[in-house]
Parts: structure tokens; C-alpha cells; sequence
């Protein structure tokens, strides 16, 4: 694999500025760019790794710390390991920070973020890949729909709340998707369900986007993240395999 740098950048958006992980191949070129949409625990080891890993196959990417008009990373004190009791108390201080990433907030948001990348010497320019986990799946989704000429592929794992019947679903931006969607859901996962999966499927058929949404049988909400007890160590290698085939074909 290639040797990877990596460096915390800061991003001016509408709403102040934004601390991000960037990192890209240690060769001097430039290469096809990702947005790296965090899950809800925020930017830390786990998150640069799999940003690292992206960038070793060949990609510039940047990840964003989505809750910069909260805190800067870390956002809250995490522990090595998250799981068994200490995953319920950690959401009481990230619900409030969740709620302030409102669709149109992180629609402004991705501008910035796109906008950046696409000024780095690192970055070939031509419109990008997106992957999210967890909330990070709307995120990806959104910027599909709504900087459609920006994103050649998005890709969400584990993700939650895509088709709702808020006025503001995520799901409503299918019909100003261009990219190729991809979507790897969790088994039994109460922010995703069968009839949400459906709703999201029948939603992009009828818009014509070009889509796969796959069940990761027995995975559960969380099993890319391998400092939870919801990593599946199979499961999480099947995503590594669609994603990098998804942006392979399309950047």
C-alpha cells in the first residue's frame, strides 16, 4: 500500500471553521478526492485510520470534524473502547451537538468542505467520492442531492434515519442525485428498518439513480468501527470492498 501523510487542517464554512483530518498519498501527485463523513463519536484514531487506509489506496481525503460549532476534536471525552455502558452516557453531551447539524447546515457545510478539497494541489479537481457512517450516511446522502454536480459517488454504512417522514428526509433528494449510491445496511437496526430500507429503494428507483443496497446480514449499527463492540471484522471488510469498488468505477 502506498505511504500515507496526514495533517489537522482548519476549513472556513458560513458558520466559523471547521478542523478536519486530511490526508493523502506521500507522492506528490494528485489524486481522486473523498468526503469522509464521521459517525456520532466524532473524529479520533479509529476514524483517521480508515481516512488512512482510503488515502493508501490511492485517494486525497478529508475528514471533518461535523460538530465544529460545538467543540473542536475531540468533542467529548471518549474511551479507548466504547461499548457496554459507557456507549449510553456518552450521548447525552453528542445529542445536542447532533441537533445543531440541521439538513440545511450541513448542506452549507459541504460546500465549504468541497470547495476546499477541490483547491488542494493534492486533489485531481473532478468531482469527488463521499463515504458517511452512522449520521454520516445522511450527511453523504445530502451532499449527493444537493451539490449533485460536485459528487460522482456517495457510499453509507450503517446509517440511520435516511427515509423518514420529516419534511427534510434525506431520502427527498433523490430526484437531483447524479451520482452512484451505495448503501451497505446493518441487520436489525432500529434507526433503519426493513420498511425505511424500502422506502429509501423505492424512492431512488423511481428518481432512476443509479443504486445498490446491500443487508449486511447479523452486522450491527456500528460494525465498521473497531473501538466499539459493534465491529464485525467481516462485515467491515465487505464495506472496504464495496466502497473501494464504488469510487474505483466512478473517480
Amino acid at each position: 500500500m502506498t505511504a500515507v501523510q496526514g495533517s489537522t487542517v482548519e476549513i472556513r464554512t458560513a458558520d466559523g471553521t471547521a478542523d478536519a483530518y486530511f490526508t493523502h498519498p506521500d507522492d506528490g501527485a494528485a489524486h481522486p478526492s473523498v468526503l469522509f463523513y464521521m459517525d456520532a463519536f466524532g473524529l479520533r484514531p479509529q476514524l483517521r485510520k480508515m481516512a488512512d487506509r482510503l488515502a493508501a489506496a490511492g485517494y486525497t481525503v478529508l475528514a471533518p470534524n461535523v460538530f465544529y460549532r460545538s467543540a473542536r476534536t475531540p468533542v467529548i471525552e471518549l474511551p479507548d473502547f466504547i461499548g457496554g455502558e459507557n456507549r449510553e452516557g456518552l450521548f447525552a453531551p453528542l445529542m445536542p451537538m447532533i441537533a445543531t447539524l440541521t439538513p440545511d447546515a450541513a448542506v452549507s457545510d459541504a460546500d465549504a468542505y468541497l470547495t476546499w478539497l477541490a483547491a488542494r494541489p493534492e486533489s485531481d479537481g473532478r468531482p469527488v467520492g463521499v463515504t458517511g457512517y452512522c449520521m454520516g450516511a445522511r450527511l453523504a446522502l445530502l451532499t449527493a442531492g444537493r451539490h449533485s454536480d460536485r459528487v460522482a459517488a456517495a457510499a453509507g454504512f450503517h446509517g440511520g434515519r435516511l427515509f423518514t417522514d420529516a419534511p427534510d428526509s434525506p431520502h427527498l433528494v433523490a430526484p437531483d442525485v447524479t451520482a452512484e449510491l451505495y448503501f451497505g445496511h446493518a441487520d436489525d437496526d432500529g434507526g433503519n428498518t426493513p420498511e425505511q430500507q424500502a422506502g429509501l429503494a423505492k424512492a431512488l428507483t423511481e428518481a432512476g439513480v443509479r443504486h445498490t443496497a446491500e443487508l449486511y446480514p447479523g452486522a450491527q449499527h456500528g460494525y465498521t468501527m473497531a473501538d466499539t463492540d459493534k465491529y464485525d471484522e467481516q462485515a467491515a471488510e465487505r464495506h472496504w470492498a464495496a466502497l473501494l469498488d464504488l469510487f474505483g468505477r466512478n473517480l
